[in-house]
């Protein structure tokens, strides 16, 4: 998680409802040795990447689970969003994170 201040933490980059506790990579770290992404991606471009929360990264591998393809389509946050399923998603997501009802307080009585 990083720390963007004392005491304040990163909002998810994909729904913004959640702490991002994960960072995900673009290039997913077990291709980094693959000589396909060698050659076309620098050391620098392959440690890219976001801060999510767990359900955001967990949708991410869940609905791209072929790693070779999340790196060569979906090596972006515009790209990750264009796929229709995390798209729904990530809206899904934020429109529960908005209709969120609030907790009610229980009297210490």
């Amino acid at each position: 998680m990083e720390v963007t201040g004392w005491g304040r933490t990163m909002l998810c980059e994909l729904c913004q409802c959640e702490e991002a506790y994960n960072f995900h990579h673009f290039i997913p770290r077990t291709l980094h040795s693959n000589k396909w992404f060698k050659r076309r991606y620098t050391r620098q471009e392959m440690q890219q990447g976001m801060e999510v929360c767990k359900p955001c990264h967990s949708a991410i591998h869940d609905l791209i689970p072929d790693e070779k393809k999340l790196g060569r389509d979906y090596n972006t946050r515009e790209k990750l969003l264009a796929h229709p399923q995390l798209q729904g998603f990530v809206q899904w997501k934020r429109e529960k994170g908005r209709t969120k009802p609030k907790r009610k307080r229980k009297d210490s009585a």
